[in-house]
């Protein structure tokens, strides 16, 4: 009943002119893509001399060299990135105001400020401030300065998903974690977050996506990922300045990687929904055992 009063089925107008809709946008995307095609073949970017350079298997270990540096700096910064987000939502639920205040004005200021202008304040000024003949902070090289770039802004951006999950759960579920003797921050931590991770894991997948494609500003620092060597090869003019077959291949590693991780992810979306039913299962006997202790403790 709800899908007839908000969906009127379409009559044999309406679904021929879907069709007519729909035949127009394929050929509008076909007709761009060939074009593009259709250039690129112009300009001489699929002529053998352009392409000869990428056959050497030097060239070929330098891109997988790049690769691991992406998925390194990936790594690093999706597990810094959660645990900052963590930490940011824990504080911003927090009842201690002067602690939410300074989580939200820390959430707030990383995701106004663009990720590139982050990375760059971190390496070309906090890497290069002294102190008499020596830097104050030697280590910060190009990887870290991308690292904490990364963390810092989507650690603030997944911040507001982690709370945003928490505050959509119904209020029963902090009614029930006090109601067996839970702190209320204890109940958040062990009651509310993980649904609410369980919950938003496809904005938190999506985020890491975005976190994955985003090493590729490492190459203002000169951090030597996909897309910096990508540009060193492009530049190469002994070969014909190959930028747009060093993109193409940048392209399809990019895309390959962002295929592996969503893939990844749904698997253990998969795996995190069925542990949630196995668990909910036990979730009566487990709440009256917690409450029957805590009666007990408070007898005693």
């Amino acid at each position: 009943m709800s899908a007839s009063v908000l969906f009127d089925e379409p009559g044999p107008k309406a679904r021929a002119r879907h069709r007519v809709w729909a035949v127009v946008s394929v050929a509008v995307v076909v007709g761009l893509v060939g074009f593009v095609l259709w250039r690129f073949a112009a300009t001489g970017q699929f002529s053998p001399t352009k392409w000869n350079l990428f056959t050497y298997e030097k060239v070929q270990i330098q891109f997988l060299e790049a690769t691991l540096n992406t998925l390194k700096a990936f790594a690093l910064a999706s597990v810094m990135s959660l645990a900052f987000g963590m930490v940011l939502a824990l504080g911003r639920l927090s009842h201690v105001r002067w602690l939410s205040a300074v989580c939200r004005w820390v959430t707030e200021l990383f995701r106004a400020v663009p990720l590139l202008v982050l990375i760059m304040l971190l390496y070309y000024g906090l890497a290069t401030v002294t102190a008499g003949d020596e830097r104050l902070f030697p280590w910060l090289t190009p990887f870290w300065s991308v690292v904490i770039g990364l963390t810092l802004y989507n650690g603030s951006v997944l911040a507001e998903v982690f709370r945003a999950g928490v505050e959509s759960l119904p209020r029963g579920q902090t009614e029930a974690g006090l109601a067996i003797g839970l702190s209320r921050s204890r109940t958040v931590q062990l009651i509310l977050m993980p649904q609410a991770i369980r919950a938003m894991m496809p904005v938190i997948v999506a985020q890491l996506v975005v976190v994955l494609k985003d090493t590729a500003l490492g190459f203002i620092v000169t951090y030597e990922e996909i897309l910096f060597l990508a540009k060193n090869l492009g530049s190469n003019v002994l070969y014909g300045s190959p930028i747009i077959p060093a993109a193409m291949i940048s392209a399809v590693l990019y895309i390959g990687l962002c295929l592996l991780l969503s893939s990844v992810a749904y698997w253990l979306q998969r795996r995190m929904a069925r542990g949630g039913k196995v668990a909910g299962r036990g979730s009566s006997t487990q709440a009256a055992v917690a409450g029957t202790s805590t009666g007990a403790g408070a007898v005693a």
